[in-house]
């Protein structure tokens, strides 16, 4: 098999794949990513098995049973060892761990002589509630840092026993050197994630910046009306400054929402604002086909949101929060608009100026959609994820003959 990696073109042999991720209660973005993922390595002919927990085996994260198995899954280790025995893959890639997975499978893999790559979607490794968020402003306290705040604060869904928890697994790992010395290589998916673990303490030489993407059905394009927002109607969406801006909207200007959450109710029965409940893949592409922007009022680090990537592949330009990933990612003024995050003002303000200039906004739209093509699609991706392993692979002392070069 050859592939491009910049401009070198690479020649591997289909690899034998072990895919890691503990899947959330609510599927989200990161359940998508990585199910699309192991599809991708699929299409190209690896072999790719996954290994997969769910945390619908939990109602509760409670002390001490939960706390131990987070910490250090024996379980996790006896079907890692099985799997490792059965299949002898490649290579380990790493997505979620937490809870029930727990740090304890890169021990388990390290044992095994298998190189390991662990994508970073998030930033659990540095702040325990994985998002950088307390109080509706983005808190960095705890990077570089013993987490002792996260359990003052209780930063984890605001109980001081889960807060123990995860604050004791990411502090005990740290000391153990899980995170520095059995991780052969780590995924960041910007360059400013990349900074920020980099400041955590994590190796700069050993994470590698690779982006989501999707692959999408050509969108049926129309006459591009009203803004839309898509996402999980939580608090860190920025929900509360999408409903301030919209109040300042002149009557007409809509923006539609498309998904579900606990900040629903703040935005009924709002006059330039339609609910439009939860959609299914299809039909959010075919609103992002007829749309004039997506909207991205988060007030957390966003690392690399896969909504972004569905707009842009729509041909559809971003208005997003001037904070973290948003700044490498959209382009002010050529693939979209930037606000000072958590300004409703400058937020209502793009959307105006949006609503005044459609031929501006189709020019960013079709910038959007050449930045998909050039560096979001499925078989960009793919050479960009073959290179990360191969590199992996290299680097872990442990040889493989099936990659050549």
């Amino acid at each position: 098999m050859q592939f491009l990696a910049g401009s070198t073109t690479i020649t591997i042999a289909p690899l034998k794949i072990l895919v890691v991720h503990n899947r959330y209660k609510y599927r989200g973005g990161e359940d998508a990513v990585v199910d699309a993922e192991v599809d991708l390595l699929r299409r190209y002919d690896h072999s790719v098995n996954v290994y997969a927990r769910s945390n619908d085996e939990l109602q509760t994260l409670s002390l001490p049973n939960d706390a131990l198995r987070a910490l250090w899954s024996m379980r996790t280790v006896h079907d890692l060892e099985c799997l490792i025995q059965q299949q002898r893959p490649d290579i380990v890639h790493v997505h979620n761990t937490w809870p029930l997975v727990s740090p304890s499978l890169y021990w388990a893999v390290h044992r095994a002589k298998i190189p390991l790559v662990q994508t970073l979607h998030n930033f659990r490794l540095l702040c325990p509630q994985g998002l950088m968020l307390r109080e509706g402003r983005v808190c960095e306290s705890c990077v570089g840092h013993i987490p002792w705040r996260a359990v003052r604060f209780k930063c984890y869904r605001n109980d001081i026993a889960a807060s123990v928890v995860v604050a004791a697994m990411v502090q005990s790992h740290r000391v153990l050197g899980t995170w520095r010395r059995r991780v052969t290589r780590y995924i960041a998916l910007s360059e400013f994630s990349k900074t920020r673990f980099v400041q955590g303490g994590l190796p700069a030489e050993r994470i590698s910046v690779k982006p989501n993407f999707v692959d999408v059905p050509k969108p049926l394009l129309g006459p591009r009306n009203n803004f839309l927002f898509v996402g999980r109607l939580s608090t860190e969406k920025g929900l509360a400054v999408l409903a301030r801006a919209a109040s300042q909207l002149p009557s007409g200007v809509l923006i539609e929402v498309a998904g579900s959450g606990p900040e629903a109710s703040r935005l009924q029965n709002h006059p330039n604002i339609a609910l439009l409940g939860h959609l299914q893949p299809h039909e959010v592409y075919r609103k992002m086909g007829s749309a004039r922007a997506l909207v991205l009022p988060s007030i957390v680090y966003e690392n690399h949101p896969r909504t972004l990537v569905e707009a842009y592949a729509c041909s559809l330009p971003v208005i997003a929060s001037r904070l973290g990933g948003m700044i490498d990612l959209v382009r002010h003024n050529e693939t979209g608009l930037l606000f000072d995050a958590g300004n409703p003002e400058d937020l209502a303000m793009q959307l105006r100026w949006a609503s005044e200039n459609p031929e501006r906004m189709l020019a960013m739209g079709d910038a959007a959609h050449a930045y998909y093509r050039n560096h979001l699609t499925g078989p960009v991706n793919h050479g960009l994820l073959l290179g990360i392993y191969q590199q992996a692979i290299a680097e872990s002392g442990w040889p493989n003959s099936r990659v050549l070069q």
